[in-house]
């Protein structure tokens, strides 16, 4: 007795679907994470300045003002792009730096952010982030091909307001929408360095160690941002 399994007949409409559905998975936070896609390193490098002075100047992130030496590291997002219809997602990219005790902070290291998420989901929001790292943890994951935000490393809003207290987490997120402080939800998100632009800023081939823990490179136009940073955080 031969046992036949009869399968639905695949015609056009079945790949055309599955092309549809393809593209939403692979292009919609390819797109997302390069809305605004910067001219250049250096064009993210000085945005971030901007993006942290205006983190640091305003009376509501007192937290992160007197908390900012403890900081293993910071992230800035110039711009945070999240929106969608029904499949949304959110992208970025930013700068991360490390702070040693001894020899203060590193030059920037360049990732890009992508995420996506269902529901029922309509508009879009533009954001300035800046991730706050508290721990060793956090800081090494960034070392990883990628890091998923609240899978490999936690994450939690962070404290807006004069007595506002943190959350335990890994990392803090502070967020800025809309002329306001407000928290933003950035779990699932990827974070992945930006191999091409770390060796285009620094012009070799560079590891991320290099440029985070070991301080082997150097380009001046970061100096402003380190400066800035070490100003807060001395």
């Amino acid at each position: 007795m031969k046992l036949e399994i009869l399968l639905p007949r695949r015609g056009p409409k079945f790949f055309i679907g599955i092309s549809l559905w393809l593209l939403l998975f692979v292009f919609v936070p390819l797109s997302l994470a390069q809305k605004k896609e910067y001219s250049g390193p250096q064009e993210l490098v000085d945005q971030s300045v901007i993006v942290l002075k205006r983190f640091m100047t305003d009376p509501q992130m007192a937290w992160l003002k007197r908390h900012l030496r403890e900081a293993k590291a910071i992230m800035i997002v110039p711009q945070m792009i999240k929106g969608g219809f029904f499949l949304g997602g959110s992208g970025g990219s930013g700068v991360l730096l490390s702070r040693d005790p001894h020899r203060g902070w590193s030059y920037p290291a360049f990732y890009v952010l992508v995420s996506v998420s269902w529901g029922i989901q309509f508009g879009g929001e533009v954001s300035e982030a800046l991730l706050f790292v508290r721990t060793a943890r956090g800081v090494k994951s960034f070392l990883k091909t990628n890091v998923k935000l609240g899978g490999d490393v936690s994450i939690a809003a962070g404290p807006v307001g004069a007595k506002a207290k943190a959350q335990l987490a890994d990392i803090l997120v502070f967020a800025y929408s809309q002329g306001a402080f407000a928290g933003i939800s950035i779990e699932g998100t990827v974070i992945k360095p930006r191999v091409s632009w770390n060796e285009i800023y620094y012009g070799k081939k560079v590891r991320l160690e290099d440029i985070l823990f070991l301080h082997k490179v150097y380009n001046p136009g970061a100096e402003t941002l380190r400066r800035l940073l070490t100003q807060y955080a001395p």
